[in-house]
């Protein structure tokens, strides 16, 4: 499905900024991007420690049945593909949603939101 998605954004992006978003293999992500012919892409890893991953789904987000240790196990195999692949990693361990977003907006080339 990775790919694609990828091949449909490289028939309609035109020239705007294109985030895709999910949980995926990043080898995947770097495929499909070579096969759509996307040569101007970043990756970017979204990331956090356990600790703080396990705070963000008990209580913000009300789901702690995802913080399992299958899903610890996932995004430890996720930050090891990036760091292996030499992508790069956002760690929202520290910072804020709003911080977060930023780092994203910069990413992408869009100015900072002032709102």
């Amino acid at each position: 499905m990775t790919i694609e998605w990828l091949a449909r954004i490289a028939r309609e992006r035109g020239s705007l900024p294109v985030l895709f978003e999910g949980q995926m293999r990043l080898s995947f992500i770097a495929e499909g991007l070579a096969i759509a012919g996307i040569a101007d892409a970043r990756i970017v890893l979204v990331h956090r420690d356990d600790a703080t991953r396990t705070q963000r789904l008990c209580h913000e987000r009300e789901q702690p049945e995802l913080a399992s240790p299958d899903m610890m196990n996932w995004a430890r195999f996720l930050r090891g593909e990036a760091e292996a692949g030499g992508f790069e990693l956002l760690d929202t361990s520290g910072i804020s949603l709003d911080e977060s977003v930023e780092y994203v907006r910069e990413r992408l080339g869009i100015s900072p939101f002032r709102g």
